[in-house]
Formats: structure tokens, sequence, C-alpha cells
């Protein structure tokens, strides 16, 4: 028996078909304490192995459970061969990793949620190690390859030294977790943990974002070692594309990293540069630096500033969105924040800039508008003026993404 729901799926709403088992896994009477989601795409191979050590570890645990398939368009016999066996199978139409789990996700009735791959990897009769941790009050468990053990030809040689060392080291840096295993799929997390993580991603960077969000919605975390098994069937992962997807998706959610950090450095750099050169050339280990650099001076700073405010741009329109709800530097930028006082600093560093070119027109004036050699006043007074323009419209936009928190006076950032 099928029948249609309507699951919402972050910001999006998705058609999704639910295809009842021919046997449930709770005892009759007793609400369902701990569901077990698995993603599929044809793996008739495995899915029956799982489902029976999903079953199994459920029974171990000695709570009323299910077992949920979240079937993502497959043509085999991977629907029959889960629904035969007792599983609630949910068709999520839209394709993606994440896609695929959240749509069990949000059919999950259990208080606890157990996630592992259908390819038998992970062995599912152990799922008691995980649900231990969360009564013993954590919120979400990950299940640790690298504290474990990886069996032979489990995990390529490139995942195994490079991939997923050198992606869990960013992910612990930019977030300031400690994380030996960031990519493993194989976790568990209460319901209303899944609540607050507000996971909205649809490919592999979905398993990023998972302990990004539990970082930042303050989750206590917990970590089990695990066995991981070589694999059945055909893999989905494609190395290079998942992996730059998973990083695309680390900085496009660390605005500091990616802007921020990097602008200020180029900002100070060209402003110190610019500021050295400006009395005259230097003599650096006997080679002669003049205004050529200061150039490059000009357009580091010119840089820098843009990217530093683009990075204002990014964290501001994810804490006035919820994305960054907990952002701090962005708390305290909007608590003092004044568009009126931005427009006046950015008047008057143009203005400076301008003052400087006015200053350089009338010498050239009293001059009889002859040969006037000022490129390094002139470059400053062009550096300011850009600098100037630039607060002075960034004041306005930044002014636009703070409405959202002013108007439903969410978070601390909302202005009287």
């Amino acid at each position: 028996m099928e029948r249609e729901i309507r699951l919402p799926l972050g910001s999006v709403q998705s058609s999704v078909r639910e295809t009842a088992p021919t046997k449930t896994t709770d005892p009759e009477g007793q609400d369902i304490v701990v569901s077990v989601v698995m993603p599929c795409l044809n793996e008739e191979e495995t899915i029956g192995e799982c489902v029976r050590k999903a079953l199994e570890g459920i029974r171990l645990t000695g709570l009323p459970g299910e077992v949920i398939v979240s079937d993502n368009g497959s043509t085999d016999r991977s629907v029959e061969i889960a629904t035969g066996l007792g599983a609630r199978v949910v068709h999520q139409p839209e394709r993606g990793y994440g896609n695929a789990y959240r749509a069990g996700f949000e059919a999950a009735r259990g208080k606890y949620i157990v996630m592992g791959d259908s390819d038998d990897t992970y062995d599912f009769t152990r799922i008691s190690e995980f649900i231990d941790k969360l009564r013993e009050g954590n919120d979400y468990v990950l299940g640790s390859r690298f504290r474990g053990e990886i069996k032979p030809g489990a995990m390529p040689w490139l995942h195994r030294y490079v991939g997923n060392p050198v992606l869990t080291g960013i992910l612990n840096f930019m977030f300031g977790l400690k994380s030996s295993d960031a990519h493993s799929g194989y976790r568990a997390f209460t319901k209303e943990a899944y609540r607050r993580m507000r996971l909205q991603t649809t490919g592999m960077e979905f398993a990023s974002e998972i302990v990004i969000n539990a970082a930042r919605a303050k989750l206590k975390v917990a970590e089990v070692p695990i066995v991981y098994h070589p694999r059945a069937g055909e893999s989905k992962m494609r190395s290079f594309r998942d992996g730059w997807r998973h990083l695309r998706f680390m900085l496009l959610y660390s605005p500091d990293h990616l802007f921020v950090i990097p602008g200020l450095i180029l900002f100070l750099i060209g402003l110190a540069g610019m500021l050295w050169l400006l009395s005259g050339p230097k003599i650096v280990s006997g080679h002669f630096v003049d205004y050529h650099f200061m150039f490059v001076a000009s357009l580091l700073t010119i840089v820098g500033f843009q990217v530093l405010i683009t990075g204002f741009y990014a964290k501001a329109y994810a804490f006035t969105h919820r994305f960054a709800p907990d952002d701090r530097m962005i708390q305290r930028f909007y608590r003092y924040f004044s568009l009126e006082e931005w427009l006046v600093a950015g008047f008057v560093v143009f203005l400076v800039g301008f003052g400087i070119d006015t200053g350089i027109f009338v010498t050239w004036a009293a001059q009889g508008f002859k040969n006037l050699f000022a490129v390094r006043e002139a470059l400053l007074a062009l550096t300011l003026m850009v600098i100037g323009l630039q607060l002075i419209f960034s004041s306005f936009l930044l002014s636009i993404l703070n409405i959202n928190s002013k108007v439903s006076s969410v978070g601390p950032s909302a202005v009287d």
C-alpha cells in the first residue's frame, strides 16, 4: 500500500510517497522510540542485509523501533526487498544524498534517530552503543571510523590518508570542533536535535552540514568507535566532485575564513604599504622600492576592503536569516551600527581623498599648469575616495540586511 504525503524539507516542500511495510518492528500499542534511517538508490545487493541488521540492532536496544528506507529513485528490487523485510519506505523523487536523508528524518517517528548508508559498510546491529550515548544525555553521536577499525579495501588510500583527514582538519579549524571523522555516515541524534540543526543541503555536503550545525546549535556531542566494512555494489561517490562540494560548503558557511580574515589581512598590508611609501622611495636589501609598489599597495587596500565588507554582508545575511543566529561578531556589530554614522564616516573618508586631489590641483594651477609629479599623493587620494564610496553604499546594504531582524525583533541585533 502506498500513500502520498507532503513533507517540509528545510525551506522546500517535497512530494514524498510512503510505502507501508508488510510487517512492523514496533510492538503493538507501543510508541516508536528508535528510528533507523538509511538512504537507498539501487542497493538490492545490500539493502536486505542492512534492514535485517537494523531490526536486530533495534531488538538489542530493548526499545520499540522502526526501519525507514528513503528511496531516491531505485529501479531495481531495493524497495520490494526492504518492504518485504519490514522496513517503511519513503520515496524521495528529488535526487541527492541530503534530500534522501531529510525525507527519512521527517518521516521518522522515534525519539532517537540513527542514520547509516544502505551499502552494508556499517554494522547496524551495534546501534545500541549510539542509543546508550543518547540516553546518557548527549544530543548527537558520531561513529568514528578512524577511532575504530577500517577493514582492508573499505576505504581508498586517497580518502583514508588525504581526503577525510584534510577535510576533517579544515572543518575542525574553521568551526572550532574536535571531530575525528567528520564525514562518517554512521550517526545518531535525538529528534529535537534534528529540529535544532535546521538541515537544508541536498547533496553530499549534507555530511558536513550536520557536523557544523550541531556545533552551531550547541548540541552535546559524543563519539563512538565503529568498524567500517568494504561496500558491495557500485559506489555513488565521486571523490573530487564530492570533496569539492564539502570544501565549498565549509567555505560558504564560514564567511570569517572566506572573506573577513583574508580581506582584513589584504587591507592592512595594502594600507601599511601605501603609508610607508607616501614619504618617498625606499631601499630594501639594495633594491629600489618606489611608486610602482605603491600601485600594488593601493590595489591590495581597495580589494581587501571590498572582500572584508563582503564578509560582513554574508555574516549579516546568515544572521538575519537564522543560518548563524549565534554569530557574536555580527551581533555586536548591529548593536552599535548606525546608518547615519557610517554614512558620515564614508563621506569623511571620501572628502579627505577629494581634499588631497584638490590640493594637488591647486598646486598644479599655482605652477602655471606645468609638469607636476604628485603620483603618491594622487594614488592615496584615489584609494581614499574609492573606500569612502564603498563605505557609503555598504552602509545602505548592511542596513537593508538588518531589516529582517528589526521587523521580527529576533535576537539582540534588533534595533529600536
